[in-house]
Formats: C-alpha cells, sequence, structure tokens
C-alpha cells in the first residue's frame, strides 16, 4: 500500500493543471500534444494542440522537436504514459491534470467552440460512425 502512494506522488510531479498548461503553451514555452485517438480529436480538442494518437507517438516523436511538451487526453491516463515514456528518454514532459475534461470544465476554449468531450474506446469510435451516418 505504502508504495501506491509513493506512485500517485511522483505521478501529481508531472500533471499541471489546465490554466497552466494553457499558460505554457500560449508564452511559447511548450507544445500541446493530443494523444486521443481520431474520433475524440474531431468532437473537439484545445486550440493549438497538435494531434499524435498514443499508439503512433514512438514513430512521430521527431515531430515534437526537442523542447518541452504537454501532453493531454480525455482523463490522464493516456497523457500520463506518453510523458513518462518521454522522460525516460530525456524530455521535458508533463501533462494536463484531468486531461482536457478538467480542461473543459475550466471554461478554456475548445476546438470547435460546439465541440464536446467524445469518450475514447473502440466502442465509442463505432457510436460516433453511425451517429454521423445517420446525420448524411
Amino acid at each position: 500500500m505504502a508504495d501506491l502512494e509513493v506512485d500517485e506522488v511522483e505521478l501529481d510531479e508531472f500533471a499541471i493543471d489546465p490554466v497552466e498548461a494553457l499558460r505554457r503553451t500560449e508564452a511559447g514555452e511548450a507544445k500541446l500534444v493530443d494523444v486521443r485517438t481520431d474520433h475524440e480529436w474531431e468532437a473537439a480538442h484545445i486550440p493549438g494542440a497538435q494531434h499524435i494518437e498514443l499508439n503512433d507517438l514512438v514513430a512521430r516523436a521527431d515531430e515534437l522537436g526537442e523542447g518541452p511538451v504537454v501532453f493531454y487526453c480525455r482523463g490522464g491516463r493516456r497523457s500520463e504514459l506518453a510523458a513518462a515514456a518521454f522522460r525516460e528518454a530525456g524530455r521535458d514532459a508533463v501533462r494536463v491534470d484531468g486531461g482536457i475534461s478538467a480542461w473543459h470544465e475550466e471554461g478554456l476554449p475548445l476546438d470547435p467552440e460546439d465541440g464536446y468531450i467524445a469518450e475514447s474506446g473502440e466502442a465509442a469510435a463505432l457510436l460516433e460512425a453511425r451517429r454521423r451516418s445517420s446525420q448524411a
């Protein structure tokens, strides 16, 4: 049980709140990267973010250059994995605590403005594809 508490403390050290993420990216201090799936990105994303799905991150890491990176996902788990992998490779990387869900709860902007926070996972993607085809 003590190990679990230590791990939680270590993870929190590399999590920043949405307002700090906005400040860093607007100041040009870090790149903002969305590691969610395509359907999640299309539903809504943070303006100015670059989209690289978690599964593609290793192959596309060079696209991010050498500077600091702020990762986000829906709630924090996938971005936690991305940030940890980058730190292990010697990079400066953190994650948005609570992901785009926390960002949205703070009233920070989304693109599109009327976007929504999509569920993650294959089942959610299939449901979204069905919804879109029924609207066409």
